[in-house]
């Protein structure tokens, strides 16, 4: 037997397994995480920009965005050096402003904001918060292609200058997080983000759009909506972290919004692209702890991960604490329907965003035979078509486990690729 220690919220569970029947799904060993001095060399060093003290001058407003809490982003440490920058370079404080890029999530506490940006940022500079419902603070600002209403928020338009921190790691839908996303749909309104993000779905075949995947942005209908958007705000600087498990920032590419975090993107399907020649009958798959499973909306994408390793009717096992519930106060309304054809359907009469994560959910639960380790309560798992087993229980049903299978210590930051 050999053990492996599995990120539950912000503890862990220790997990013991026949190495002859169970392989690690991982990416390779962390580098090493980057020290002040060298994220300062990054940021002396953009790509198709020059440096951010080159684009600001005194007198001028700069708004960094950040991510929120479910994001792992490294923003504290790159915010204060980007700050310790502004000011030197002669912007005032008071000119400064940092927002969080909540989208349609929850608004962020004030603990949160401290341990965002450290209290030392959160303390001394203006802090924005953004709710996508508030239609004071949102500015039309145009409309994409295809007729979406773009609608950010006035801070983000009014803005001299904006500055975008965030993390880059893969989205099943999206392609990837952060750079774009941080504007659209961090910052609009909830009809543009209901709007870009339908284009994930396809009503006629009632499934996922073709060219919408993990890891994918050539051809992806809601990257591309997402680029048209922000494009109306063109942002002056984008700075994307790949961050280790605990948050820490091993890379920051920086420069021009596009091209940094699309060389941000290719760095970090290098390293979290995993291949296997088969799929297998039980996935162990920890989300990787804090924010990766702060709520099942956030969850649900190491299940996602997981199903790619798995054979139909297989067992999928995962470890998420949800310490926030579900993430929605309506989630479970989508699981009244008999079946995700059916919720489909639903979907496509009134799309929500949402609705859109439960039909994926919902589709997996019919596939695999889905185990969870959580601290949701027992209805709202059973309402999912989940089984809720004991912490205990998992442990020891791994170590007498008779059939191969596989273990993804950080589900939620991989992508799985079958090669034949």
């Amino acid at each position: 037997m050999v053990s492996i220690d599995l990120n539950y919220g912000n503890e862990s569970i220790k997990i013991e397994f026949k190495a002859s029947l169970f392989d690690v799904l991982a990416a390779p060993p962390g580098r090493r995480t980057l020290t002040d001095v060298e994220i300062g060399s990054k940021l002396d060093d953009p790509i198709g920009s020059g440096a951010l003290e080159d684009l600001v001058t005194a007198g001028d407003s700069v708004l960094i965005v950040v991510p929120d809490a479910t994001r792992a982003a490294a923003a504290g440490q790159i915010v204060n050096l980007v700050v310790r920058r502004l000011i030197a370079n002669g912007t005032a404080p008071g000119e400064i402003s940092i927002i969080f890029a909540t989208g349609i999530h929850r608004l962020v506490t004030e603990a949160e904001k401290a341990s965002i940006l450290t209290p030392f940022i959160a303390q001394r500079i203006n802090l924005l918060d953004h709710n996508a419902r508030n239609l004071a603070q949102l500015v039309r600002v145009g409309e994409t292609s295809g007729g979406i209403p773009v609608e950010i928020n006035r801070a983000a338009v009014e803005a001299d200058h904006v500055v975008l921190v965030g993390g880059v790691s893969f989205h099943y839908f999206a392609g990837f997080t952060g750079g774009r996303k941080l504007i659209c749909p961090g910052l609009a309104s909830t009809r543009t983000v209901s709007q870009t993000h339908q284009l994930a779905f396809d009503c006629s075949t009632l499934s996922r759009r073709t060219g919408v995947d993990t890891g994918l942005l050539a051809g992806n209908a809601v990257h591309e909506a997402f680029m048209e958007a922000v494009s109306f705000i063109s942002p002056a600087f984008s700075i994307n972290s790949i961050v280790n498990d605990p948050g820490e920032p091993v890379d920051v590419i920086c420069g021009d919004w596009r091209e940094a975090h699309t060389a941000a993107c290719k760095v970090y399907a290098g390293e979290h692209t995993v291949e296997i020649t088969e799929k297998r009958e039980f996935v162990v798959v920890c989300c990787g702890g804090t924010p990766h499973d702060i709520n099942m909306v956030q969850a649900h994408k190491a299940i996602d991960a997981a199903s790619r390793a798995c054979v139909e009717g297989g067992i999928i096992l995962l470890f998420a604490e949800c310490r926030d519930g579900l993430g929605r106060d309506d989630f479970l309304n989508w699981f009244q329907a008999s079946n995700s054809r059916e919720l489909a359907g639903s979907l496509c009469e009134k799309y929500q965003v949402n609705g859109q994560t439960a039909w994926n959910l919902f589709r997996l639960a019919e596939t695999f035979d889905i185990r969870i380790v959580t601290d949701l309560s027992a209805d709202d798992v059973t309402k999912m078509r989940l089984k809720q087993v004991s912490a205990g229980d998992a442990v020891e049903m791994i170590k007498a486990a008779q059939t191969s299978g596989f273990i993804l210590p950080e589900g939620a930051k991989l992508k799985v690729k079958v090669t034949v």
